[in-house]
């Protein structure tokens, strides 16, 4: 485990905090947001995560749940927070050997399912006693479908938390409600009768005193709360979404810890590199070109792109060759933080990573 007390800590968790800060999107909020969660939650922003997981996965071993969904128009899902979960997931498996269970709509479940398969894991569906057991040969990752009705939504959180019992619960790119109960789009888009209520799954995790990890980009996420009350000084809909009665776009519910990034699936790949580096383990930090897979195969069963609204192999806007080279970036640079030596090789480009 790396020191926390050491210069090469320091040094690589500013640094991925650098990555999490690059506005990738130019749309100009990140620097905002990083600074509202600073004010709010000094420290290191991924870095900090890591350690959440950590040591919680040191004094309880379990499973992790991972909640994400996030509705474009037609309430088809968005490629933000799929993506990141499975990767997510595997990380966890390959960090500490829990396995995760991945909480998403109904409707969605096919995506989620070839997401998973994308990043290299076997989905499978929960079993009826709730445990996520593991699987010789195999990457086990299980689904969990949410209704969008209420009633089933908050029985199923119940079953969840109650008998799967996770050791950590996190949000990524998951709407979450403003403090009226009501879920938006960061326009300002109602998006009600397109999710489930996961905020009472979360809320439910809470009362249990299970640790709560929010991964957000622009303050309607759920876990976004921690900074709720600073959005509106830059975010226009943050206190008002421009329809009478509703209020406005920010998430009231604040995660124990929040992780912000310019994109949320560039958030999950930032807490993956604090992983891989807190645990001196390379291989939790997946190859780019399993993220690739990941998003196209999300694209292909049912995922779209938030930005082109469109089935378009991207996230955010961001291409999936773009996405290729930020995650080659990232991974050598945290490597090489921690000492290795990383060449490229191969016509295609092949990363070699020595010792």
């Amino acid at each position: 485990m790396l020191s926390k007390d050491s210069a090469t800590y320091q040094r690589v968790a500013q640094t991925i905090d650098d990555f999490m800060s690059l506005d990738l999107t130019g749309v100009g909020s990140i620097r905002h947001i990083r600074d509202a969660v600073q004010r709010r939650q000094p420290g290191f922003n991924c870095m900090g995560a890591a350690e959440v997981i950590a040591t919680r996965l040191r004094d309880q071993p379990g499973p992790v749940l991972i909640i994400t969904g996030f509705p474009e128009g037609g309430g088809v899902p968005e490629t933000d927070g799929p993506v990141g979960a499975a990767l997510l997931a595997r990380a966890l498996f390959l960090g500490f050997g829990v396995h995760s269970i991945i909480a998403i709509d109904h409707d969605w479940d096919a995506m989620m399912r070839a997401t998973c398969m994308g990043a290299g894991l076997s989905p499978r569906n929960l079993p009826a006693d709730g445990q996520a057991v593991g699987i010789d040969f195999l990457r086990p990752v299980y689904i969990r479908s949410l209704e969008k009705d209420d009633t089933r939504c908050h029985a199923a959180a119940h079953e969840l938390i109650e008998t799967s019992r996770p050791a950590l619960v996190i949000s990524i790119e998951r709407p979450g409600a403003n403090a009226n109960g009501l879920y938006h789009g960061l326009g300002g888009r109602p998006l009600d009768g397109m999710v489930g209520d996961a905020d009472y799954l979360f809320n439910l995790a809470k009362q249990h005193g299970i640790p709560t990890i929010g991964i957000g980009d622009g303050g309607n996420e759920l876990g976004m709360g921690v900074i709720a009350q600073d959005l509106p000084t830059f975010s226009p809909k943050a206190r008002d979404c421009g329809i009478p009665g509703r209020g406005g776009v920010a998430a009231a519910n604040a995660a124990d810890h929040l992780v912000i990034s310019n994109v949320s699936n560039w958030g999950a790949t930032g807490l993956i590199a604090a992983l891989t580096a807190l645990l001196e383990n390379p291989t939790v930090f997946h190859d780019a070109e399993l993220e690739r897979r990941s998003i196209e195969l999300c694209v292909g069963n049912g995922g779209v792109d938030g930005m082109f609204m469109a089935p378009e192999p991207a996230v955010d806007g961001i291409h999936v060759d773009e996405w290729v080279g930020l995650v080659h970036t990232l991974r050598a640079t945290v490597l090489r933080t921690l000492g290795h030596t990383i060449n490229w090789k191969g016509d295609q480009g092949d990363w070699r990573q020595i010792k």
